[in-house]
């Protein structure tokens, strides 16, 4: 077996967080997947493995003879289901999610191609702009919708529930178990819970079908393996919840990038799919506005799916930013 000493190890800004990397046995039996897997397919390694540690994953990218690059990918256990989802998506919508050379889903490893370049360098080298993200938007729409039939098995798959009908107890645990909201912030959320209950009830009503939200889609996520098409990759957040909430990551991203005046635009291409749903364009902005302010909760709700023992300084890294999250439930959204 290659030695897994001679790795590049990137910690970024989290140089005490846990991850399994540190433990001797699981690196030996986490690469020696990799390495059965890639022989398995007559695929060699051609150079030094870099290795990038986060407290919500670990990824190592291993060059290999003819083929740049392959990457391995291990999720925490409370995202160990991306790996079984990913190979699941790629069945159920083959050319729209990167498909996995291989995965082992009961250890959340995930062994994945190099899907082209991301979005993110063709935004950073000008070759796309705000069209692309309506584009991109309008790609994922139609993928929620071909995804909606399949709610049941990505709940058997283990992908966490963060349904409409779901998101009042959710909160309500959040908010009592978060060990760094401030007092103030603590009873002002209390205080919407109410209007959280009338704002979910609202959106129910709208009868749109609940399917999966990546909960994290930006441009760092997303690769562009041609002009035009887009290749969603990244699960980790995801959740079976109402699809708008999607908009949520996008919408802010696109907002500092561009200005709030490229919003309407982003969130009316996203909705091009959802027309002839029996929906008048109202409703369906009216919806956009009441799952994009719920959508906070499933962005604190993710912080949670962290390494055990992950920290940053002296505050817990979920607590810390599930926080921030839970208290973006008491502004108005943009839209």
């Amino acid at each position: 077996m290659r030695r897994d000493e001679s790795a590049a190890v990137d910690r970024g800004q989290f140089q005490d967080a846990v991850t399994p990397w540190e433990t001797r046995t699981w690196r030996e039996a986490a690469l020696g997947w990799v390495e059965g897997e890639l022989a398995a397919r007559g695929l060699r390694e051609a150079g030094r493995r870099s290795v990038r540690l986060r407290p919500w994953s670990v990824l190592v990218r291993i060059p290999v003879e003819g083929q740049g690059a392959v990457f391995f990918k291990a999720s925490p256990p409370a995202s160990a289901f991306e790996a079984g989802l990913a190979q699941a998506l790629s069945r159920w919508i083959p050319g729209r999610v990167l498909e996995p050379i291989a995965v082992d889903a009961e250890q959340g490893w995930s062994l994945l191609p190099d899907g082209g370049p991301l979005f993110r360098d063709e935004l950073n080298r000008g070759a796309a702009g705000p069209a692309e993200w309506e584009e991109m938007l309008r790609q994922y729409a139609r993928a929620q919708r071909e995804l909606a039939p399949y709610v049941g098995r990505m709940e058997a798959l283990g992908v966490p529930d963060g349904r409409v009908a779901a998101l009042p107890e959710i909160f309500d645990r959040m908010v009592e178990d978060n060990a760094v909201l401030a007092p103030a912030d603590r009873a002002a959320l209390r205080d919407i819970r109410p209007r959280l209950a009338q704002w979910c009830a609202e959106l129910a009503g709208f009868g749109i079908a609940e399917t999966l939200d990546h909960s994290d889609l930006h441009d760092g996520q997303t690769f562009v393996p041609e002009p035009g098409r887009f290749l969603f990759f990244d699960w980790g957040d995801a959740a079976l919840a109402h699809p708008f909430g999607v908009l949520l990551i996008p919408g802010r991203v696109v907002r500092e990038r561009y200005g709030p005046e490229a919003l309407p635009r982003l969130r009316d291409a996203y909705l091009e799919p959802w027309t002839g749903t029996g929906h008048t364009a109202v409703e369906l902005r009216r919806a956009v506005s009441l799952a994009w302010r719920l959508g906070a909760i499933g962005r604190a709700r993710s912080w949670g799916r962290l390494f055990p023992g992950a920290a940053r300084g002296a505050g817990d890294l979920g607590s810390v930013d599930g926080a921030r999250w839970l208290r973006e439930l008491l502004t108005d959204p943009p839209l």
